[in-house]
C-alpha cells in the first residue's frame, strides 16, 4: 500500500510497453493479494492514456476475477470499443502470469451542458469531530496499511451516530481524503478516487450483523465495482462516503454509495458487490 499521496502518484505512473499495452508496478505490501482499488486505479490510468484529453471519465464498470500477486507487475491491455464525437469507450483486461485478474469497461465523454439536480448531502459532524479509526484499533499514525489515506467515522448501523431507520439496516458514513497533496491534474484525482473507492464499503453490509470491517469473523472479497463520476473534485480534500447496503444473502453483499464534498456537492456514486462468507471451520483429520 502507498504511504502517502506521492507514493500513490508513483503507483499510478504506468510504463508503456506497446500501443494500448501498459505495465503497472507494485509497491511493498503486507496484503495477501493485490488491493482491488489498486487494480481499478491502474486500469483507469491505462484506459485514459488511450483517450483524447478532451474527454473525461464519467463511468466505469468492472469485475475482480482472480486474486492478484503483490510480487509481480500487472499488464494492462486496452481495447478501443467506441470512438465517437461525444463518447469514447475502452475495455481493459489486467493480467498476471498469463491469467486475467481484473476486467474494466470505462466510458469517457466530452463535457457538455444539461439539466442539473442532486440529492441533498446528509447532515453529519465535520471530520475534525469524528472518530479516528486508528485510535479505536490502537494502530500507530504511521501504520503503512492506513498511510495513504486519512479516515474518520461519521456513524454506522453498528456503532451508532446515525438517525434510526428500520427500513435501511445497513449504513455507514465515513470521511476520507488522500494523505498529502496530489497534483492538480484532474485525471490524477479520478484515478486516485478509483483507488480509494474500494475502501470501507463492505462495512455497511456487515454492520447489521454486528461485524466490523476487517474482522476475522467474515471473509470479504470484492466481486464487482462501478463508479459514476458526476463532477470533478479533489481527492486530497475531505469527502463523505455515504454508504447503504440494501441486501446481503447467498454469500454476497451489495452496497450503494454517494460521495459528497465538504460543501455538500454530490460528485460521484459507487456500487459494489462483494463476497461475504462466514469463515469455514478447519477440517478435522480422519478419525479425530
Amino acid at each position: 500500500m502507498p504511504r502517502d499521496a506521492a507514493d500513490l502518484v508513483e503507483l499510478l505512473d504506468l510504463e508503456t510497453i506497446d500501443t494500448n499495452l501498459f505495465r503497472g508496478h507494485q509497491q511493498v505490501s503486507s496484503l495477501p493479494r493485490v488491493f482491488g482499488g489498486q487494480a481499478a486505479a491502474q486500469a483507469v490510468v491505462a484506459a485514459g492514456r488511450t483517450v483524447d484529453p478532451a474527454y473525461v471519465l464519467h463511468s466505469l464498470h468492472s469485475y475482480f476475477l482472480q486474486p492478484g500477486d503483490t510480487s509481480a507487475p500487472i499488464i494492462f491491455d486496452v481495447e478501443t470499443i467506441r470512438e465517437g464525437r461525444s463518447f469514447a469507450t475502452r475495455r481493459v483486461l489486467a493480467r498476471q502470469h498469463g491469467r486475467p485478474i481484473y476486467a474494466l469497461t470505462a466510458d469517457f465523454q466530452r463535457p457538455e451542458e444539461g439539466w442539473e439536480h442532486q440529492q441533498v448531502a446528509p447532515v453529519v459532524p465535520p471530520p475534525e469531530e469524528c472518530l479516528d479509526p486508528k485510535k479505536l484499533l490502537g494502530q500507530p499514525d504511521d501504520d503503512p496499511e492506513w498511510g495513504v489515506m486519512e479516515l474518520r467515522y461519521a456513524g454506522s448501523s453498528l456503532d451508532g451516530g446515525l438517525e434510526p431507520d428500520e427500513a435501511r439496516p445497513g449504513r455507514q458514513r465515513v470521511w476520507l481524503r488522500a494523505k498529502g497533496t496530489l497534483p492538480d491534474d484532474p485525471f490524477v484525482h479520478v484515478a486516485a478516487f478509483a483507488f480509494f473507492s474500494d475502501m470501507t464499503l463492505m462495512g455497511a453490509a456487515l454492520a447489521p450483523h454486528g461485524i466490523r470491517s476487517g474482522s476475522p469473523e467474515a471473509m470479504v472479497a470484492s466481486l464487482d465495482h462501478s463508479i459514476w463520476f458526476h463532477r470533478p473534485f479533489r481527492v486530497d480534500d475531505w469527502w463523505l462516503y455515504d454508504q447503504d447496503s440494501p441486501f446481503a444473502g447467498g454469500g454476497r453483499g451489495l452496497v450503494h454509495s454517494r460521495v459528497h464534498t465538504a460543501d455538500g456537492t454530490l460528485v460521484a456514486s459507487v456500487s459494489q458487490e462483494a463476497l461475504l462468507r462466514k469463515p469455514r471451520a478447519p477440517r478435522q483429520e480422519a478419525g479425530a
